[in-house]
């Protein structure tokens, strides 16, 4: 199957590897696109795995899982990215089946060699 994050390439050599922890992300952008895609196959260890320290407590594995199976997510655009920011588009279906969008800047950090989630500005 074609890898969700919309890179082209299919999943088993995109994203795959790094929600079985076979690879670190590893750049920003490279997390952003596997947590979108973590996001449609309803994986939400990798979800909260990927979530820094400081945020996890009040993002929980069931809130992640219930979000993931409640959204039908259709695509990733990346609009911008740079060492720790990465703003992106997520379209999916809202109600009523109507295309809605969630735009965001997300703020990742680097600690041991891994990327991590920290915080995102909506817009």
């Amino acid at each position: 199957m074609n890898c969700p994050c919309g890179s082209g390439l299919q999943y088993e050599n995109c994203c795959q590897p790094y929600h079985l922890k076979i690879k670190a992300a590893p750049t920003a952008e490279a997390l952003m696109r596997s947590r979108y895609s973590a996001f449609v196959v309803a994986d939400a260890d990798y979800l909260s795995e990927t979530t820094h320290l400081s945020k996890r407590k009040g993002n929980s594995k069931d809130a992640y899982l219930k979000s993931a199976k409640n959204t039908k997510w259709l695509k990733l655009e990346i609009v911008a990215a740079n060492f720790d920011k990465v703003e992106f588009k997520a379209y999916y279906l809202g109600q009523h089946f109507q295309t809605a969008v969630l735009h965001e800047k997300s703020t990742f950090r680097l600690e041991d060699g891994k990327w991590y989630y920290v915080d995102g500005i909506f817009y």
